[in-house]
């Protein structure tokens, strides 16, 4: 349901709200060095955000992030952290996954991941399962034994080689206070009302409750709500897909082996087949994933709510694929929940400068693929804003430049 092919840790967070307006103005040595920075402003506290806002500000830049709700409290939160080298090679992303999946180890290794966020190597497997199936007793010896429903045609599909996983939420917040804690990234709890441009150029970036902060670049990482602006959505259009998600917590969580499932899924009632996705987590949870679908975005991200039919859908699946997984047999539903993944109508995510507005860039429209590919794009818009070209990944394929006259063309 995802698209996807070839296919309880504790965490804190300080926000800064003040304004660095008096920095600015000082007239000591180290404060007028501070007025020499290239003062960037980033829209969003999801992984893309943060990612963008660490990098710039590891390269040097003064980096005021803008959250509207909370940090990590949409898709970068709710999704399944999945991450894989290779399964994007046959297209556009390959480079960028590639290099994403690498800047995450390293990450990992700066960050102390495995304890900070659950970074880990895991087997994935693709695994069809009947519902109507009996469970013969012979057992496919790919299947680790915690899978025990009526399974049948598994196949190793990435290797500790090829596919990882972190925790979505802890990783974004873990980035995102080393970039505080060490960079000296500022936090604004606000909604971005609009970019104000003058002469072709960004001046600065006004927040809903009067405040203008001003900037010499913007980058707009705001996930399906990026179309909300004027200037992008007459470029091109970013659009939500909703997916569920559940997380159970296992009567018996160490007997769950690091093995994510992708799933052929044929339910009792036929049809065709759902593709459910399963990602037990070093924290002892289990993340399963599916049920997707094109609705209206709401406003506020905090009213997001999923189907009650999908998310019974999602408990079916996980009893079915797991004893270990039943509501009814001791496993307890940690979560019930529903994400807006950020689409294009290309399925191509949209990393660049806005044609026609100096300093103005943006990096939305990952899809499924967001947590993967979070830090390239981060170190990768970094490098554009600061510098002036990207060396990590060639952005060109990504550049929103591509999609001028389309629109109109389009009727």
């Amino acid at each position: 349901m995802l698209t996807r092919s070839p296919p309880q840790l504790t965490f804190s967070l300080t926000l800064f709200r003040s304004s660095r307006h008096s920095i600015w103005c000082s007239s000591s040595p180290s404060e007028a060095m501070d007025q020499q920075r290239k003062r960037v402003v980033v829209c969003g506290g999801g992984v893309i955000g943060v990612c963008t806002a660490y990098f710039l500000a590891k390269k040097g830049a003064a980096v005021t992030l803008i959250e509207k709700s909370s940090v990590a409290c949409a898709a970068s939160g709710k999704a399944g952290g999945f991450l894989a080298l290779d399964w994007c090679d046959e297209g556009p992303l390959a480079s960028l996954a590639r290099a994403s999946f690498n800047l995450h180890r390293s990450l990992s290794d700066e960050l102390n991941g495995p304890q900070s966020y659950g970074y880990r190597r895991v087997t994935t497997l693709s695994v069809t399962v009947n519902e109507l199936q009996t469970q013969t007793k012979s057992r496919d010896r790919n299947l680790p034994p915690w899978v025990d429903g009526p399974t049948k045609s598994a196949k190793t599909i990435g290797t500790t080689a090829t596919t990882a996983q972190v925790h979505p939420q802890l990783f974004t917040k873990t980035l995102l206070t080393k970039a505080i804690e060490s960079y000296g990234v500022e936090v604004v709890i606000g909604k971005v009302e609009r970019v104000r441009v003058v002469g072709g150029r960004v001046e600065s970036v006004e927040v809903a409750d009067g405040r203008a902060v001003e900037s010499d670049s913007v980058v707009l990482a705001l996930g399906p709500w990026s179309g909300n602006f004027e200037m992008l959505s007459s470029l091109f259009r970013v659009y939500g897909l909703r997916a569920h998600s559940i997380v159970l917590e296992p009567k018996t969580p160490e007997a769950i082996t690091p093995h994510a499932l992708f799933l052929s899924y044929i339910p009792a009632s036929g049809g065709t087949p759902m593709d459910p996705e399963v990602y037990p987590r070093p924290t002892g949870e289990v993340y399963v994933c599916g049920m997707s679908s094109v609705v209206d975005l709401p406003e506020d991200p905090e009213e997001i709510a999923g189907e009650p039919e999908s998310i019974e859908v999602l408990k079916t699946v996980a009893r079915t694929v797991s004893s270990h997984l039943d509501a009814g047999g001791g496993a307890r539903i940690a979560a019930e929940q529903a994400c807006f993944l950020p689409c294009t109508d290309d399925g191509v995510p949209v990393i660049g400068e806005v044609p026609g507005v100096n300093g103005c860039y943006v990096a939305t429209g990952h899809s499924c693929w967001g947590i993967l590919n979070g830090p390239a794009t981060g170190a990768a818009m970094a490098e554009l804003v600061h510098d002036g070209k990207s060396t990590i990944v060639d952005l060109a394929k990504f550049s929103p430049a591509r999609f001028i006259g389309l629109r109109k063309g389009s009727g």
